[in-house]
This record gives structure tokens, C-alpha cells and sequence, in this order.
């Protein structure tokens, strides 16, 4: 399988030039040349693992199957997910059920990619002799940067450094970053949104002086957020793995369509989806689901995309986003893989803040997306409802989904909603959910929604309170640049490391 830019811009390479890399020249995102396709008919595996093998092996081609199952053995494992089958699928009624992706280490979606990616990069390297120390740069809107700091935590010839924006998560959220160990972990506070730490981000791999410098002493840098080809498939996997349950609990017929729900900011997520569709699962529509940042939704119904409007930090903050990164992958799909429409768009992006796509891409994604949203004064009223009808307990996140699809679903399919992460991380909004209380801490909300909820607390945020911080770097968004070289001269694994500057 090869790889090919989104904008035309890098010659084709292999899965494990495209992990490394993390991004073509210029902004560009690498893609699939083809896209493989699944058993028909369709297979229901027994377990997750052999799920992954089976949808892994032909994006990574170049990686014999010892690799990728080594890779897969290591990732999805007891140690590192308290839920016996990885992801879980529970039924809310006959028509809906929840897609649980949040039993990983930090009791978030990210984890069930981030937990394998590191894998891959490792094997990447050696497969292309790539002796250079890796620097994994994260943008983060929460949930990907403690599973990013997770999954690459001590892994030898890398590094990692996230930028989150101050105020811009939830408190669990920023313990969890703030108080990852391992010796080459590095957390920066931004004085901005998650927009200003991703644009920040893609300027960095975008300055070529940088790159440069980086490269003088054996240093380059990769990418662990959903712009890595890495990063993205993994999540293809589970929504192929939920149909098989789905398939196994009798929820459908094997072979009959389903709905997915995807709660979503970068548009990451619902990608995966696309591409499980793609390659022939039987998804007869993808709804995609917003919180008050509502650009997704207007972008769906009317075919331009606008930044120019308020941000608002919400109760669901890693779907605060208004540059949803993976879009330019979808248009580049839906588009017939038009790479110079792709840099024209991007390209009007960067200069005005918005573009507008032709009607026939439009109406080709109108055929299989319903776009919807929801305010944060709904989302109090569906956690309530659900957990009043079924005992069960949305998070936030959950909830923005399950009110999108009170909207625009309907009973002809049976819908499945990705749940991205454990009530427990957005315990002060849901506590006062379900039983109006507002306790003036989190490790109180934490108490009382066990309490109420009846659900075991999440590991994730057990014991996070005694934790130790170690991470207080703070910058402006204009020196971000100059405080990754200042972190890349203090990095102990490259001996001339201590002569960077910026």
C-alpha cells in the first residue's frame, strides 16, 4: 500500500514513511492510494485483536505480520484496557446502543489509537533505518494529549511534547497531562484556544529553517495527533469491530445497514467511519455531531466553511474546535481526489478564514452525512433523560451525540453512538445532571456521581489527585516555536542536543 498527499505534493511512499513523516510537504495529509476492501461476505471476528489484524494488514502492507501482530499483542491487552473485548457495545433500547471506546488508560477514545501508534512508529523507524530521535508534536484539545504523553511515555529514541490550551480543558484533563512521568514527557500550557495550539503546531512542521536546525543535530519531528495516517487507522478497527457485535448480541443481521453517531471536533473520528464504509461496511449513514462550536454543522447544510465566528469553551472541550484538520481528508474523497481543489480551498482557508466548496462535492456528502448540533443548555436535560430511561451515564461528549441524533435519527436502522470518553473526566457537568448538586471540587463530583451513578470509578482518575505536578511551561501562542527548540536542547538522548537554540 502506498501513500499519496492530499494536495499533490510528496512523492507516493510506504506506511512506514508516511508514519514517521506525520505530514506531506506543505501542509498536506497522506492518504491510501487505494483503499482495500473487506470480506463479503462480511466476517465477524471472535475477539478485537483478530479484528485488527484482519483491517491493519493491507494499509500496512510493508509490515510483516509478526510486526503488525506484535504490535497489535502489545497495544490490546489486559494492562492496558480494563474491558475484556477493548471497546464495548451496550444496548440502550432496540434502535440505539453506545459504543464505549473510553476503557483504555485514560479513560478516552484516543486511547484505543494511541496505545498502538507508538507500535507503529517504532517499527517504522527501524524499518527505515531512521536513526534520527523522533519529537512527537501534539496539539491537544484535551483527551489526545494525555493518551498521546501515554502511549509514547518511555519509549526509547522519541520524545513527545503537548501544547493545550490554558483554561480550554476540563480540570481531570489537565491533571492527567499535567502529571504524566517518564523522562521524555514534556506539557505546555498556550495562552489561546485549541486552534491556536493546532495552527501553532502545523506552523512548526511547516518552517523549514526549523527542520533544518532540528536535522543539524539528528533531530526530527513527527506528529501524534489524527493528521498521522498512524494515528487515524487504528480507529477504522472498532467500527468494523461494533458491527461484528452488533452482529453477535443480534442487534442486526449480518449484512444489514447501520447508523453511526460520532461526537466530533477535528473530524477524526467520523473519518475512520468513512473509510470503514469505504472499504465495505455496511454504514448507511454517518450523523456528525456537534457542540455550540457549530462549524461542522453549518459547513454540511450549506457547503462553506467560515471560521470567522465566536469560540466558545463549552462542557465538551475536545470538540472546541473550529479547524477541523481531517475535513481536508474527506473533501479530498469526496471531491475525486481533486488535489489542486484541495490547495485552493486550504489556500483560501489560511488567507480569509473560510472557503466554499462546489454544489457537487456538497451534494455527494449530503448522500450519507446528517450534520447536527447541540447547545449546551440540551445537554444537562439528555444526560438526565437517558440515565432516567435506561441507568445510563453519558459524559458530556456522549450527550451532544445522543441529542443530535434525538434530531435527525429514526428507526429504520439500528444506530450506534461512539462514546469517546468515561462520564468520570467531566464529572462537574454531569454530577449536577443527574442530581442537581454542585460540589465546589471535582474529586467531590467524582464521589458523589459514583454514588449516584453506580459505576465503578475509571483508573484514570483514581489516585490522580496525590499525583505530583510536573509539567508548568506556559507560553504565548507567537513563542511556541521557541519553546519546543528550548525543550529539543534539553532532551538527555541526543549528546548534541545542548547546542540548539531559537
Amino acid at each position: 500500500m502506498l501513500y499519496i498527499s492530499t494536495r499533490d505534493n510528496h512523492p507516493a511512499v510506504q506506511s512506514s514513511e508516511a508514519i514517521t513523516l506525520g505530514m506531506a510537504g506543505d501542509g498536506g495529509l497522506f492518504v491510501p492510494r487505494e483503499m482495500p476492501g473487506l470480506a463479503n461476505p462480511l466476517t465477524i471476528d471472535s475477539n478485537y485483536q483478530e479484528t485488527a489484524r484482519r483491517v491493519l494488514a493491507p494499509f500496512l502492507s510493508d509490515f510483516s505480520a509478526a510486526e503488525l501482530g506484535s504490535a497489535i499483542d502489545n497495544a490490546y491487552n489486559a494492562e492496558t484496557f480494563n474491558a475484556p473485548g477493548i471497546v464495548e457495545l451496550v444496548p440502550l433500547d432496540p434502535h440505539r446502543s453506545v459504543l464505549e471506546l473510553w476503557h483504555g488508560p485514560t479513560a478516552a477514545f484516543k486511547d484505543v489509537a494511541l496505545q498502538i501508534m507508538p507500535q507503529f512508529m517504532q517499527i517504522a523507524k527501524d524499518k527505515t533505518n531512521n536513526k534520527t530521535h523522533t519529537v512527537i508534536l501534539v496539539a491537544t484539545s484535551g483527551d489526545t494529549g494525555k493518551a498521546a504523553l501515554e502511549g509514547f511515555r518511555d519509549k526509547p529514541g522519541i520524545s513527545i511534547v503537548v501544547f493545550y490550551p490554558a483554561g480550554g480543558v476540563s480540570e481531570i484533563q489537565k491533571l492527567q497531562m499535567v502529571t504524566t512521568g517518564g523522562g521524555n514527557t514534556h506539557v505546555v500550557a498556550v495562552e489561546g484556544n485549541f486552534d491556536d495550539c493546532q495552527s501553532g503546531v502545523k506552523a512548526i512542521f511547516s518552517d523549514p529553517a526549523l527542520a533544518r536546525e532540528l536535522g543539524v543535530h539528528n533531530m526530527a519531528l513527527s506528529s501524534a495527533n489524527s493528521i498521522n495516517w498512524g494515528r487515524l487507522c487504528p480507529q477504522i478497527v472498532y467500527y468494523v469491530r461494533a458491527y461484528g457485535l452488533a452482529v453477535q448480541r443480534n442487534l442486526v443481521k449480518a449484512g444489514a445497514p447501520v447508523d453511526f453517531c460520532v461526537p466530533t471536533g477535528n473530524f477524526g473520528n467520523i473519518l475512520a467511519g468513512y473509510y470503514a464504509r469505504r472499504m465495505g461496511l455496511p454504514i448507511r449513514r454517518l450523523i456528525c455531531a456537534s457542540n455550540r462550536n457549530r462549524i461542522l454543522a453549518d459547513f454540511f447544510a450549506s457547503g462553506v466553511y467560515d471560521c470567522n465566528r465566536e469560540f466558545y469553551r463549552t462542557s465538551s472541550p475536545s470538540m472546541d474546535i473550529l479547524i477541523s484538520s481531517n475535513l481536508e481528508r474527506f473533501l479530498f474523497e469526496m471531491s475525486g481526489r481533486d488535489g489542486k481543489r484541495i490547495q485552493g480551498w486550504f489556500s483560501e482557508l489560511s488567507k480569509s478564514g473560510r472557503y466554499a466548496i462546489d454544489p457537487q462535492t456538497l451534494a455527494s456528502m449530503k448522500e450519507f452525512i446528517a450534520a447536527g448540533w447541540a447547545g449546551e443548555e440540551r445537554v444537562p436535560g439528555v444526560i438526565r433523560a437517558e440515565f432516567e430511561r435506561s441507568g445510563y451515564v453519558f459524559d458530556t461528549h456522549t450527550a451532544v451525540a445522543a441529542a443530535a441524533l434525538d434530531d435527525l435519527g429514526d428507526r429504520k436502522v439500528h444506530t450506534i453512538i461512539d462514546s469517546t470518553a468515561s462520564p468520570y473526566k467531566f464529572s462537574g457537568d454531569v454530577l449536577p445532571a443527574l442530581t442537581g448538586e454542585h460540589p465546589d471540587n471535582e474529586w467531590l463530583s467524582i464521589e458523589r456521581l459514583h454514588a449516584a451513578g453506580k459505576i465503578p470509578i475509571h483508573r484514570a482518575v483514581l489516585g490522580l489527585r496525590e499525583r505530583p505536578v510536573r509539567h508548568t511551561r506556559q507560553c504565548a501562542v507567537a513563542n511556541m516555536s521557541g519553546v519546543l527548540m528550548e525543550i529539543c536542547a534539553k532532551i538527555s538522548h541526543h549528546p548534541g542536543a545542548k547546542a540548539l537554540g531559537h
